[in-house]
C-alpha cells in the first residue's frame, strides 16, 4: 500500500452514509427476503460511484465503497456463510453461545439508567441511518461445516468499487471484511466441539472473501472490535488468551495473502455509550502487532483513548509497518478543528515517523453520526492532514 512519503495521506474505516432505502433493501437481501435484484444491483452500482466521488471531493486519499453492499459490519455475513439455520429464540433462551452468551458489560451495570434511555432512543436513530430497524433477533445456529457462499456478493462489491473508481485520482482503495472471531456474536455453534474449532472453521471459510478482495487489487481491512472485553466482564488475563487465539486464527485465514495488502482495524465498539471500562491499548498492543498486516488502524481521537498515542513511545513500531490512527471521531458530533487534527497527526509522526502515518477516523461514520456530520468530519480530516503535511515536510 502507498505510504505518506511526500505528505500525510488520509483514509477512514469503511462505513459511510447511504440512502436509507438502499440500506433497507440490502438488509432485506441479507435476510433472504423478497427484493428486486435488478433494481438493487443498479442502485448499488450508481451509489458506490457517487460515494467514491464524495470521498475524493472531501480530500480522502484511500477510499472504500462505503460498505454499501453490506447490511452492517457484522450481520452482512449471514448471506455469505453456509452451515447454519435460523431459529427463533425460545422464551428465556439466551441467544449466542460460549463467551458470547448473555453479554452484560461493566458499563451497562454502572450506567444502567443511561442505557435504558440509550437503547430506546439512540439505537433507534442509529438503525434508521443504517437503513431501517433490523428484524426481531433470531438465533443463527451453526449445524454443519462452515462454508463460504458469498462469492457472488463479494464479486459484486468488487465490481462496483472498480467501476466507481474508474479514472478518479486516489492513492489506494480498501474493502473491509469481518475477522473470523467476530462472527461469533450472532451464532451458536452446535456442529463444532468448542469455540476454537468453530473460529478456525470460520477462518478457513472467510479466506475466500479475503482473497477475492486482494486478488482484485484492493487493500483488505479486517474489522476486529475488542469491545467484547468490556461487554463480557472478562478478566484481562482471560481476554488476552482469547485474543491471542483470535490473532492466530486470523493469521491462518490470511495465509498466502500479501501482508502489504492487509490492514487491521481495532476499535472499542461504536455505540455512543459511557465507555468507562474499555480495554486499554497498552494491554493488547503486543498482540495487535502479531497480526500479519502492514497497517494497523486504531481509535485515537475519542476522549477515552486520545492519550494512548503515548503507548507508541514505549512500543517499538516494526520496520515497514504503517499506523492508521483515528484523528477525528465518531463518538461526538463536534467537528474537530483542522488545527487539532494536525496536532494529533504530528504526535503520531513524532513517535513512529511521518512516513509511517496515514490519518483516519476512529471508526466507520456511516450509521454513527448524521450524514452532514460525517462528511464535515472527513473534510476537516483532510484539512488537518494538509496542515500537518506543511509543517512536517516544510
Amino acid at each position: 500500500m502507498n505510504r505518506s512519503d511526500k505528505r500525510i495521506l488520509t483514509t477512514h474505516v469503511g462505513a459511510l452514509p447511504r440512502p436509507q432505502e438502499l440500506g433497507a433493501m440490502v438488509l432485506t437481501k441479507t435476510k433472504h427476503g423478497a427484493h428486486d435484484e435488478a433494481k438493487l444491483a443498479e442502485w448499488l452500482h450508481s451509489a458506490v460511484s457517487d460515494v467514491v466521488t464524495e470521498q475524493v471531493k472531501a480530500g480522502i486519499d484511500v477510499i472504500s465503497d462505503g460498505e454499501y453492499g453490506k447490511s452492517n459490519w457484522t450481520n452482512y455475513i449471514e448471506g455469505r456463510l453456509g452451515g447454519y439455520e435460523v431459529r427463533d429464540p425460545q422464551p428465556g433462551e439466551v441467544v449466542g453461545s460460549g463467551t458470547q452468551a448473555g453479554i452484560v458489560g461493566r458499563d451497562r451495570k454502572v450506567f444502567d439508567d443511561f442505557y435504558a434511555d440509550y437503547d430506546e432512543n439512540a439505537a433507534r436513530v442509529r438503525q434508521n441511518r443504517a437503513g431501517g430497524a433490523t428484524a426481531a433477533r433470531q438465533d443463527y445456529v451453526n449445524v454443519s461445516p462452515v462454508t463460504y457462499t458469498g462469492q457472488d456478493a463479494v464479486g459484486l462489491d468488487v465490481a462496483n468499487l472498480k467501476a466507481g473508481i474508474g479514472s478518479r485520482p486516489i492513492a489506494d482503495a480498501f474493502m473491509p471484511s469481518i475477522g473470523p472471531d467476530n462472527v461469533l456474536p450472532q451464532n451458536r455453534y452446535e456442529h463444532y466441539a468448542d469455540e476454537a474449532a468453530y473460529v478456525y472453521a470460520v477462518a478457513d471459510a472467510m479466506r475466500s472473501e479475503y482473497k477475492a478482495i486482494t486478488d482484485a487489487g484492493f487493500i483488505l481491512q479486517i474489522d476486529a472490535p475488542v469491545g467484547k472485553f468490556e461487554t463480557q466482564d472478562m478478566t484481562l488475563e482471560a481476554f488476552r488468551v482469547r485474543f491471542a487465539r483470535s490473532v492466530e486464527a486470523l493469521n491462518h485465514a490470511l495465509e498466502g495473502i500479501p501482508e502489504e495488502q492487509v490492514r487491521f482495524h481495532l476499535c472499542y465498539g461504536s455505540w455512543h455509550g459511557a465507555h468507562a471500562h474499555d480495554l486499554e491499548l497498552k494491554n493488547v498492543v503486543d498482540l495487535v502487532l502479531k497480526v500479519n498486516a502492514q497497517a494497523y488502524s486504531i481509535e485515537a481521537a475519542n476522549p477515552r483513548h486520545e492519550h494512548e498515542w503515548k503507548v507508541w513511545k514505549d512500543t517499538k513500531f516494526p520496520d515497514g509497518k504503517i499506523l492508521i490512527p483515528g484523528v477525528v471521531t465518531h463518538s461526538t458530533n463536534t467537528i474537530e478543528h483542522p488545527e487539532l487534527v494536525a496536532d494529533r497527526i504530528e504526535r503520531f509522526a513524532g513517535v513512529v515517523g511521518k512516513e509511517n502515518v496515514i490519518a483516519s477516523t476512529d471508526c466507520g461514520l456511516g450509521a454513527r453520526v448524521h450524514p452532514q456530520i460525517a462528511w464535515a468530519k472527513l473534510k476537516t480530516l483532510s484539512e488537518g492532514a494538509k496542515m500537518a503535511s506543511e509543517r512536517l515536510w516544510g
